[in-house]
C-alpha cells in the first residue's frame, strides 16, 4: 500500500521511500505488476456504466449500536431501549436518535437498511473483511477491496489515484486477521493510495509529491543506464510492447508526483474558513471535506475510516469500560463529531450537484447486543444491525428491512454483506457478471453467483 505521509515523505509497505523510488526509477517499488497491467489493458477495463460514478465508503470502525442509532425500540424495556429518545426528521416514516439532530434534518436524502446480518465470528476483523469485500476470507484467498475492485476494473480518471483511504487503514481491532482494506489477490498495485496524516491538525500539509531537482536527475540518469544496458542486449526491446508498457506505467506514477491538480486537491487551505468549520475540525470532519475535494477531482473511490482502532480513544465500540467506551461517551464525544461531518458532506455534495453522481455509503461491522451489559454498554452482536446509503442513484428516505421488537434480528428483508457490497457495484455501473483474474490466474467472479444489490434502494 503506497502511503503518503503530511510531511511529504512516500513510504511504501516495504519501507521503500519516495527517494528510493525515484532514484532507481523502479514501479516495482510500489507493486506495479506489468504482467496484471497487462491483463487489464486485455480485459479492456471490462467494466461499463457512467464514468462519472463515484463512492464514499464512511466505515464506523468498532460498530455503532443500532438500538442508540438508527433502529430505536421505544417500547421495550429500559435494558434493551438505552438512555437516548427517538427524534422525528424531515420524512414522516423515519425516526431517528436524538444524538444526531443534523442527520435528522437530511433523512429525506439517505435510507436506511435494518436488517444486515452475519453468521460470522463476532469479532472487528471478520466484519471488516464482509463489508468491504463482500466475502470473508478463507482458504488463503483475500478478496479485493471494493474501491480495489473499481480500480482495477475502471482505471484512473486523471492523474490522481482511483482508491484513496482517509486518514489511514484500519489499525489493530483486538485480531491479527486483514481488514479488507486493501487490493488482495489483486497485487499491491491496486491497493489504495492511503494519507497517513490528521487532516485536521493546524499543521497538515499537503503531500509533497514532486521529487526534489537534483533526486529528478539522479533518477534519469539510472533510467538512461539501464536503458542503454537493454539496447546492449536486446536491441528490439524499445519496440516491444512491455517496453511500451513500462513507459507507460513509469509516465503514469510520474505524473501523479508531479501532478499541480493532486496537490491541489489535498490542499485545505484552498477551502473557505467557514466551510471547514462547517464540517468540524475534527479528523472525521476534515477527512470528510478532504473525500469531497478527492472525487471533485476525479478520484473514483474514497474510503473513511471513522476511528483507526478500537483502543486508546472513544469510538464506537461501546462496551462499557476502559480501554472501550461508554454509551455516554459515544453520546458527548462521537455522535457530535460524526453528526456534524455527515451532515455537511451531505449537503455539500447536494449543493455542488455531485450527490446524484456520488454514493455515500455509511457501514459497520456488525451491531450491539439488545441488552446493556453490567458495564453500561453493549457487546458485539452481528446478528442485526443498521447500515445506510445516500446518493449514487439511491432513492432517499425509505427503510429497507425490520428487526425485531428488541432490534436483535432481522424479521423482514434479511439483508448480508455481499449484498451490501453489489449495492455498491451497482450505483458505481459495474457489471456484476464480471470475473477478476483470481488466485492462479483463474477467473474469479466479482460477486457470488446469485447476489443482487439491494433493489429496494434505487
Amino acid at each position: 500500500m503506497l502511503k503518503i505521509s503530511g510531511n511529504g515523505s512516500i513510504t511504501t509497505c516495504d519501507g521503500i521511500t519516495r527517494r528510493d523510488f525515484l532514484q532507481v526509477g523502479a514501479l516495482g517499488a510500489i507493486g506495479l505488476s506489468m504482467s496484471k497491467l497487462a491483463a487489464l489493458k486485455a480485459m479492456g477495463a471490462v467494466a461499463k456504466g457512467n464514468d462519472e460514478k463515484a463512492c464514499i465508503m464512511i466505515f464506523n470502525l468498532g460498530a455503532p449500536s443500532q438500538l442508540d442509532t438508527f433502529d430505536m425500540k421505544p417500547d421495550a424495556p429500559r435494558e434493551i431501549r438505552g438512555p437516548f429518545n427517538p427524534i422525528r426528521t424531515n420524512n414522516p416514516d423515519i425516526q431517528i436518535s436524538e444524538i444526531f439532530p443534523l442527520h435528522a434534518k437530511l433523512a429525506d436524502k439517505f435510507s436506511l437498511v435494518r436488517s444486515v446480518h452475519h453468521t460470522a465470528a463476532a469479532v472487528h476483523d471478520t466484519g471488516h473483511q464482509m463489508m468491504q469485500t463482500g466475502r470473508l476470507f478463507t482458504g488463503g484467498v483475500n478478496t479485493p477491496h471494493a474501491g480495489c475492485a473499481l480500480e482495477f476494473l475502471k482505471g484512473r480518471k486523471t492523474e490522481l489515484p482511483a482508491h484513496v483511504v482517509l486518514p489511514e487503514p484500519m489499525g489493530s481491532t483486538g485480531g491479527n486477521l486483514p481488514h479488507g482494506q486493501d487490493a488482495g489477490f489483486l497485487g499491491k498495485t491496486y491497493d489504495p493510495f492511503a494519507l497517513n496524516s490528521d487532516p485536521s491538525k493546524k499543521d497538515f500539509k499537503v503531500p509533497d509529491l514532486l521529487p526534489p531537482k537534483e533526486i529528478g536527475e539522479a533518477r534519469l540518469a539510472r533510467r538512461k543506464e539501464l536503458r542503454d544496458v537493454v539496447d546492449s542486449t536486446v536491441k528490439n526491446f524499445e519496440a516491444s510492447p512491455s517496453a511500451s508498457l513500462m513507459d507507460n506505467n513509469f509516465a503514469s506514477a510520474y505524473r501523479l508526483m508531479t501532478s499541480q491538480k493532486a496537490r491541489d486537491a489535498f490542499d485545505l487551505t484552498k477551502e473557505p474558513l467557514k466551510v471547514r468549520e462547517r464540517y468540524g475540525m475534527t479528523r472525521f470532519g476534515q477527512s470528510c471535506l478532504l473525500a469531497r475535494r478527492l472525487v471533485e477531482a476525479g478520484v473514483r473511490f474514497v474510503t473513511i475510516n471513522t476511528f483507526i482502532t478500537v483502543f486508546d480513544e472513544i469510538t464506537w465500540d461501546t462496551h462499557g469500560s476502559k480501554p472501550f467506551t461508554s454509551i455516554q461517551g459515544m453520546k458527548e464525544i462521537v455522535a457530535p463529531m460524526y453528526d456534524q461531518g455527515y451532515s455537511a458532506l451531505l449537503e455539500d455534495l447536494f449543493q455542488r450537484g455531485l450527490l446524484d453522481t456520488t454514493m455515500v455509503c455509511n457501514l459497520a461491522e456488525f451491531g450491539r447486543t439488545p441488552k446493556i451489559n453490567p458495564a453500561g454498554g453493549r457487546d458485539h452482536w452481528p446478528q442485526c444491525w443498521t447500515v445506510y446509503f445516500a446518493g449514487g442513484g439511491v432513492k432517499g428516505g425509505r427503510v429497507v428491512g425490520k428487526s425485531d421488537d428488541i432490534g436483535g434480528y432481522p424479521v423482514e428483508r434479511p439483508v448480508k454483506p455481499n449484498e451490501i457490497v453489489a449495492t455498491i457495484y451497482k450505483s458505481l455501473g459495474l457489471d456484476l457478471e464480471t470475473h477478476l483474474p483470481g488466485p492462479n490466474s483463474r477467473p474469479y467472479p466479482l460477486v457470488d453467483f446469485g447476489t443482487q444489490p439491494i433493489r429496494e434502494l434505487f
